[in-house]
């Protein structure tokens, strides 16, 4: 019996003598693996995107919108002799106490941040791998997340990006916590900075270029700066 929420207790840090409790829920739109059915569609879906950005990534790594960090600590284990250092940042603070509890890993840095923060590049630095799944679509401003995706991958990096498809830029969708979802042609040219960009399609479990006659809801973006 899977349950429908996920409670931890951490130390106050103002008060050690205090337990502060968490509770995350799943909304249809988080990802919680240990609330799940291993054969749930979207938690495949989600892994199989990590899986897919393992063999791009090297040295210091950005999982920008890490949710509760399974996908950080995947790629801390699958990829631990390519990745010096890695920086998983979310914007919920309950979301990255429960990843430092669930997820810790020594190459790991979880960190509370907002995607839009425009100091966001000064506070991180620079990274020469960038991860980005189902994160643009909740932005309102998706040029500002985007320029500061370019100006923290090194020259030569690497970027990652996965958004679903929809009616486009600035119209309304049926997903309640998504912004909009950009068409096809809109997340093409999300990358024009990119000095080489590869497009991929997700159906399912399957990342491959597109292939006629099939219909894909989201795309998957390689860019190297």
């Amino acid at each position: 019996m899977y349950q429908s929420a996920a409670i931890i207790g951490t130390i106050d840090e103002t008060d050690p003598d205090k337990v502060v409790i968490q509770v995350l829920k799943l909304t249809g739109e988080r990802v919680i693996p240990e609330l799940m059915k291993p054969t749930n569609g979207l938690l495949l879906e989600h892994l199989a995107r990590y899986y897919f950005a393992t063999p791009y990534v090297s040295g210091r790594v950005l999982d920008i919108a890490c949710g509760v960090g399974y996908g950080a600590h995947m790629m801390a284990k699958m990829c631990k002799k390519e990745a010096t250092e890695i920086v998983a940042v979310d914007c919920d603070r309950d979301t990255i106490a429960y990843a430092n509890k669930t997820y810790n890993h020594p190459l790991v840095q979880y960190r509370l941040e907002d995607a839009l923060d425009p100091d966001l590049p000064k506070k991180l630095g620079q990274f020469d791998t960038i991860v980005s799944f189902e994160t643009i679509e909740h932005l309102r401003d998706d040029r500002l997340f985007m320029n500061s995706l370019y100006e923290m991958l090194r020259p030569g990096g690497i970027l990652v990006l996965s958004t679903p498809f929809g009616q486009g830029r600035g119209k309304p969708c049926s997903e309640p916590f998504h912004v909009h979802q950009f068409t096809q042609e809109e997340f093409a040219g999300l990358f024009h900075a990119f000095s080489e960009v590869e497009l991929y399609y997700q159906r399912g479990v399957t990342i491959e270029p597109p292939r006629r006659d099939v219909k894909y809801y989201l795309g998957v973006a390689v860019c190297k700066k």
